[in-house]
């Protein structure tokens, strides 16, 4: 499952790339708008910022708009950004590879085997879909 944290950065962003504008929007009216804490938000914005999905402008008529477009903000980059490894076992993970404690070869696990199969799948879709995707299907 998405973390909380996961899910309120789709709904920041998805709520900054419906601005027509693209004006800077203050962190107060994000959290209002997607029902997101305020406190909770700042680290999430600083974080979207600094991976350069995000840029803010300070003083009058400052806040945080996106610097990339929707349809370059993959949903894959998101997810590990926030919610860690695509992958459910770590013995599958392409980038947070780890061996499973219990488990005495990857090559006859079966459970490894469908997992990496799991993790394909899943990642061919959320590798390929993109903030844009998120605002097409909302129309």
């Amino acid at each position: 499952m998405l973390s909380k944290k996961t899910k309120y950065a789709f709904h920041a962003l998805t709520y900054l790339g419906k601005k027509e504008d693209k004006k800077p929007v203050l962190i107060s009216d994000i959290a209002e708008k997607t029902r997101v804490p305020k406190k909770f938000l700042e680290s999430i914005l600083l974080d979207l910022k600094k991976a350069g999905i995000l840029t803010s402008k300070m003083g009058k008529g400052g806040g945080y708009y996106l610097l990339k477009d929707p349809e370059d903000v993959k949903l894959a980059d998101v997810i590990r950004m926030f919610n860690g490894p695509i992958a459910l076992l770590p013995c599958v993970s392409l980038n947070y590879y780890e061996p499973c404690d219990e488990c005495t070869s990857e090559e006859t696990c079966g459970l490894n085997k469908i997992m990496i199969e799991v993790r394909d799948e899943t990642l061919k879709i959320v590798a390929n879909k993109s903030l844009q995707d998120i605002l097409t299907a909302e129309k």
